[in-house]
């Protein structure tokens, strides 16, 4: 798939009162081997979601808009520039001496290096600006593959080398936007993004995430700073969250006047993700992106982590059709329940592949009750409006 003509849009604010389709943003790059072995990313994802997309009928060659990498004077205007030269030779070399590794956290286990690394990361740094550029136009923009929330100016961090996020906002900046809402709802708070624009007055980030999970940061909201944290228990149900965001992000996003929205849809808050103990229901994280679309303010929609191929995949999958007006079937067709079936993750046992998950797209609802920890945390968010 390539981009069309439609890029005439790029940079150009449209009245959002007559919105253009919704657009996906992608690349071929994503279907390269990544991560390595024994590597929680070593899993079928962006590459499963347009393959299950092409099978539904979902995604019209015309509403696909492929990236470009991100040019080394786009990184620059936040990343390092001594950083991101030991990524351009670490990316060609293959290898990093031990000062490097420590100094940049590139090499390791958590960010191996893996033929085309580099390519990979600016793809989805040029994807998340694109993506922005075409939400400044009137499109909604889903970008599944941005979402690497944790990167740092000068250093990796949580799998990410470099931070697509950030530069979405950062292209919003550029094209005249002055009060964006960024929204974090991946497991793992969203601390590089939060970093990157602590206490700038045009920014407001929200991140909800698992209690005691890495990074272990984004206890607790800096009001003052437009950094507002939710640091949920485990298990977090869908009730709880539907409360979280009817009575704090919401009114959030009306008292800050946001004009525009970036959100982060990690799938690791999905219920059967090994890397987390929340248990929210696709339907439920769905429902939530609606009501914000809702608002009719330009915006783009990431990804960002998740583990289990089959939630990732049904979850990304089933936004793509949220997004885009598609309906959604009962059960999945048989090529597409064979396609979910031949799926394969070392971190889940065979046993605790749930049927549903290879032959549904979405989840039954996770209702429960709201505990006072999380009543809390909106009576804080709304003292401080």
């Amino acid at each position: 798939m390539s981009s069309n003509d439609s890029r005439s849009f790029i940079g150009q604010r449209a009245p959002v009162t007559a919105r253009p389709s919704p657009l996906f943003v992608g690349s071929d790059i994503y279907r390269n081997p990544a991560f390595g072995f024994n590597h929680p990313l070593n899993i079928v994802r962006h590459a499963a979601v347009l393959d299950l997309l092409g099978m539904l009928g979902w995604l019209d060659q015309a509403d696909f808009r492929e990236s470009n990498p991100a040019s080394i004077e786009q990184l620059l205007r936040f990343h390092d520039h001594a950083y991101v030269r030991a990524l351009q030779y670490a990316n060609a070399t293959g290898s990093v001496a031990p000062d490097v590794r420590e100094r940049y956290r590139v090499g390791t286990f958590e960010n191996p290096l893996f033929p085309g690394f580099f390519e990979r990361a600016s793809m989805t740094v040029g994807g998340s600006i694109l993506a922005a550029e075409l939400a400044a136009a009137g499109h909604v923009v889903f970008h599944p593959t941005g979402g690497t929330h944790h990167g740092r100016s000068d250093r990796a961090a949580g799998f990410c080398y470099l931070n697509d996020p950030v530069f979405a906002v950062m292209t919003l900046l550029r094209l005249g936007f002055e009060r964006i809402l960024y929204l974090d709802l991946d497991a793992h708070h969203g601390d590089g993004v939060e970093e990157a624009f602590y206490e700038e007055p045009r920014v407001t980030t929200a991140s909800i995430h698992e209690k005691d999970r890495w990074p272990y940061s984004g206890t607790h909201s800096h009001a003052h700073a437009g950094a507002f944290n939710f640091s949920v228990p485990p298990e977090l149900n869908d009730s709880e969250f539907d409360y979280l965001v009817q009575n704090a992000v919401l009114p959030l996003f009306e008292t800050k006047g946001a004009d525009a929205l970036v959100i982060c849809c990690g799938a690791d808050c999905l219920a059967g993700d090994p890397l987390s103990k929340m248990k929210l229901t696709n339907v439920a994280l769905w429902d939530v992106v609606d009501r914000l679309i809702a608002l009719n303010v330009p915006t783009v929609v990431l990804g960002g982590g998740g583990y289990n191929p089959w939630t990732v995949t049904r979850y990304w999958t089933g936004m793509w059709a949220r997004i885009s007006g598609q309906e959604m079937p009962e059960n999945l067709p048989p090529e597409a329940c064979e396609f979910m079936g031949q799926m394969k993750c070392d971190l889940i046992e065979e046993e605790d592949i749930k049927q549903e998950w290879l032959t549904t797209m979405a989840d039954c609802p996770y209702p429960g009750p709201i505990r006072d920890e999380i009543k809390s945390m909106v009576e804080y968010t709304q003292s401080q409006f």
